[in-house]
């Protein structure tokens, strides 16, 4: 498309870097900005108004160009470039273990000792009793076995790694067999036939998607056979005609034919979650008690620990495993292990675990005590009186989110938000771009926060975005 006058004019108007760069000197509120930020904010800003005129902008006018208008743009991008990427946000979707949100919060037990272990050095591989080089598993090798009974564990830095890292140490070069109906795809398009492949291990899928019986895995099994796998569709459920083979069959046919028999269980779980009224959740413990010889699963899902792939079973295997060269590349580092420490400690007690692991007090949190909240902020956000502003309490339900409990809905008492003249799309984009950002859902055309996965000094957080965003708008 051809540059009219206006446009050229406009172009021969912006001012150049170097003249920018003098203005900036001046400028009180750059004087502590590093000198690099200055000019990248400063290009970019032009670039911006220059992409404005290309596109034949209106609204834009020459004296929007000067150096002291476009100081005004260049200290708010030179801010921005220096915040930081990764902000805290406040999750009001309801969605407890939200993958895209950083999945589960730790408990204060497990920032304290992060804390504690980034500012100050550790023996996080050195063994204070003989004063020689340890094992960085040691931290958490004991806690895991006593909280699922197996002979030995490790971690390392998430469970993808941690199947991948069992599949080449038991399997490489052979056949892996597994049901049809056990071929997850996780979150980013990673599926478990993908993982395998990269292990070096051979897929054979037997069953059909629905109904796998054991008479399945016997037909298939070879000499080039290495081990039988079981993965747990923690994040989606076939239902109505289905079979599956218990994990006890499948133990006993491992021993049997002398195969070992490894199990995904995606979402690691260590509470019976009936006992909650919760749908039933396969624990760690089952697995190991079961005779499975290797169990893989998450530290950051319904664990409520930080990203990690745990590895529990028998100490032979798990030997094997820890002598893997791939295990370096996997290896989980000392914050991390220090938040998982923290986490596993608090499961020794249930009931402290249920009350101080947010991801665990979050899920189980009664729908009365959600109604509360809900009422309290619904009550305060009334109180501002904005006449195009309405609030409404609503019977809807969360989730648990991260891939697990598919099928569960958690009861719960939300806030339904419409402001007139605004649509529920650009209340959500306002509050997205607040700060802190506050994510939440669109629902029956309403803007929707869930008091479930809020924390209890967001409420009034929540309140003031409101009260800052209807201050804008005429009443």
């Amino acid at each position: 498309m051809p540059i009219d006058p206006r446009q050229q004019h406009l172009l021969r108007s912006l001012p150049g870097v170097d003249l920018l760069l003098l203005a900036a000197d001046d400028e009180p509120a750059l004087q502590s900005t590093p000198k690099s930020v200055v000019t990248r904010a400063i290009r970019e800003s032009l670039e911006a108004l220059r992409q404005r005129i290309l596109a034949q902008d209106a609204s834009l006018a020459e004296p929007a160009l000067s150096p002291g208008a476009l100081m005004a743009t260049v200290i708010r991008r030179a801010t921005q470039i220096q915040s930081y990427n990764l902000k805290r946000v406040i999750n009001a979707t309801g969605v407890v273990v939200h993958t895209n949100l950083g999945r589960s919060c730790l408990a204060q037990e497990a920032i304290d000792h992060v804390s504690a272990m980034a500012a100050r050095y550790s023996n996080l591989e050195f063994n204070l009793e003989t004063g020689r080089r340890g094992s960085r598993y040691s931290a958490v090798e004991e806690l895991l076995c006593e909280l699922s009974g197996a002979e030995a564990a490790m971690a390392v830095n998430n469970n993808a790694g941690a199947v991948l890292l069992c599949l080449d140490t038991l399997a490489r070069g052979k056949e892996v067999i597994i049901s049809r109906g056990e071929l997850v795809e996780i979150g980013g398009s990673f599926r478990i036939p993908d993982v395998m492949a990269r292990s070096g291990a051979l897929l054979k899928e037997v069953g059909a998607t629905n109904r796998t019986h054991l008479r399945d895995y016997q037909q298939a099994v070879t000499t080039a056979t290495g081990l039988l796998l079981k993965v747990h569709t923690s994040n989606y459920a076939i239902v109505g005609f289905t079979t599956a083979v218990s994990l006890t069959d499948m133990v006993a046919l491992g021993r049997q034919l002398n195969l070992p028999v490894m199990e995904d269980l995606g979402s690691g779980n260590f509470i019976d979650l009936t006992q909650y009224g919760l749908a039933a959740e396969p624990t760690v413990q089952a697995s190991v008690a079961a005779g499975v010889d290797v169990v893989t699963f998450s530290g950051d899902k319904l664990l409520g620990g930080p990203q990690s792939g745990l590895i529990v079973g028998r100490r032979e295997i798990l030997d094997r495993i820890k002598a893997n060269p791939l295990t370096r590349a996997l290896r989980i580092d000392k914050l991390t292990l220090a938040a998982l420490e923290a986490t596993l400690r608090l499961y020794r007690d249930e009931a402290q675990a249920v009350k101080r692991i947010p991801t665990l007090r979050m899920l189980l949190c009664r729908r009365p005590e959600i109604e509360g909240r809900a009422q309290q902020l619904a009550e305060t956000l009334r109180g501002l009186n904005h006449p195009r502003l309405s609030v409404t309490l609503l019977n809807l339900t969360s989730r648990a989110g991260g891939g697990a409990l598919p099928l569960l809905d958690l009861p719960s008492c939300c806030v339904g938000i419409a402001l007139d003249g605004q649509s529920p799309n650009r209340i959500e984009a306002a509050l997205r771009n607040g700060r802190p950002p506050i994510i939440g859902r669109i629902e029956n055309d309403l803007y929707i926060i869930d008091p479930r996965t809020l924390q209890d000094d967001e409420l009034e957080i929540v309140v003031a975005a409101f009260a800052d965003m209807v201050q804008r708008i005429p009443g």
